[in-house]
């Protein structure tokens, strides 16, 4: 066993885990952060994405020890105090989900991308998510709550910047 410290959304977190246990079995059956999605165990589908250090990352191909001293951010971190995140309300609104089983991961994605890119366009949208895929949706609506997020992030930082205006389907 191993000695991990963390912080999972939030909360500190010190436990003795296996070595070779997975991110994303740590959070699911140790920390109950079960909107971390297992889709597909060999890091094709994106599902698991959660963010380490602010960064996505598929958590099925990192270790809990890797997250050892980091900041781990789940889907279940990202509402403040019982407040969706923007993205979380920008898929609400567009539509971006049907069976919702990649959405967790597709939102943490998303957020990434918003953050290295405020206005994106559609191909710039499409190819920022191509690590995540999505089996009933056809990706439209899903570039839609991006590109309506990135207009609302806009306008809530008083960004000067040119986003994309994009109302909801």
């Amino acid at each position: 066993m191993t000695r991990i410290n963390l912080t999972v959304d939030g909360m500190k977190v010190s436990d003795d885990v296996e070595p070779r246990m997975l991110l994303v079995q740590y959070l699911r059956e140790r920390l109950g952060k079960t909107g971390t999605v297992v889709g597909c165990d060999t890091s094709n589908c994106g599902a698991c994405t959660v963010h380490l250090d602010g960064e996505s990352v598929k958590s099925c191909n990192v270790l809990a020890v890797q997250a050892d001293g980091h900041d781990v951010t789940t889907i279940e971190g990202l509402a403040t105090n019982g407040q969706l995140h923007p993205v979380q309300e920008a898929f609400r609104e567009c539509h971006g989900l049907q069976c919702g089983y990649c959405t967790p991961g597709m939102i943490m994605q998303s957020i990434d991308l918003l953050n290295h890119n405020p206005h994106p366009n559609e191909q710039e949208i499409r190819e920022g998510l191509e690590g995540n895929l999505c089996r009933c949706t056809g990706y439209h609506n899903i570039v839609r709550a991006v590109q309506y997020a990135s207009g609302h992030l806009a306008a809530a930082a008083g960004s000067s910047g040119a986003p994309q205006e994009v109302t909801p389907a």
